[in-house]
């Protein structure tokens, strides 16, 4: 498919105007072909997904992104940062482009949060009203908390979460962002959610949920994973002929309990 109306019908699904301020997305390095016939998809751009690319001895047309490769320009993060700079030199000289999809695609329809809501076996999904990127919907059934959070574990096909239960003991109503939107707990609990799902959760706001008399289910940036099986598919819908590759290398920190 011809990549320049590949990537504009991805913009018209997820366009840059619904990004985060300050956030980096669209092409990170290199040069786009004219044709693009097959895609390696990763959460992160780094080595370790470099080195399964050459693993699997394949030559991508692009490599798409959630997270950006280079958040703000090449000059700035270079000069801090030696490690990326080597591997842009590398992927380069590879004559790969890779590309980067963040919080358009977290906010857009059949995005990021989207995908996780169903994934959890929400209904009724419906944007936030104060906060676009996040969803809200109901559970089938109500559960008890800790049985939601076993159970939310289980759909995020992650191993673990942190429960701050400071509000109700059965969950009815779910909110979620996936990644880092801990701040956004507020938006959740005014509009009458029961619990609020996200990651990268400090100290104060833990404080700050249970003063609130509310709930958090604190789940790793990892969960984002989704990104990869979500775009294949939404790939798959726009051109069927593209072919897909996963690239799914990040786990989750290891659990030390003793």
């Amino acid at each position: 498919m011809n990549s320049i109306k590949l990537l504009r019908t991805l913009a018209k699904r997820f366009p840059k105007s619904i990004k985060t301020p300050g956030d980096h997305v669209g092409l990170m390095t290199g040069k786009l072909p004219e044709d693009i016939k097959s895609i390696v998809l990763c959460l992160d751009f780094d080595d370790v997904a470099l080195d399964e690319i050459k693993k699997l001895g394949i030559k991508p047309d692009l490599i798409l992104t959630h997270h950006p490769f280079i958040y703000g320009t090449k000059y700035r993060v270079f000069k801090h940062d030696e490690i990326k700079k080597d591997l842009c030199e590398r992927i380069d000289n590879l004559g790969i482009p890779v590309y980067s999809m963040h919080t358009n695609f977290d906010t857009g329809k059949d995005g990021m949060n989207d995908a996780l809501a169903e994934a959890l076996g929400l209904q009724n999904i419906v944007q936030l009203e104060t906060c676009k990127m996040a969803r809200g919907g109901e559970l089938k059934e109500a559960m008890e908390i800790h049985e939601f959070a076993k159970y939310a574990n289980k759909c995020l096909s992650i191993e673990y979460s942190h429960l701050v239960h400071g509000g109700k003991d059965m969950i009815k109503k779910v909110a979620i962002i996936g990644g880092g939107g801990s701040y956004k707990y507020v938006n959740a609990m005014l509009e009458g959610y029961d619990i609020y799902i996200s990651g990268d959760t400090p100290h104060h706001i833990r404080r700050d949920v249970i003063s609130n008399k509310f709930n958090y289910l604190d789940v790793s940036h990892e969960v984002e994973r989704i990104f990869m099986p979500q775009m294949k598919k939404i790939l798959r819908e726009i051109d069927p002929d593209i072919q897909v590759t996963i690239i799914n290398h990040e786990n989750l920190p290891e659990l030390i309990t003793e």
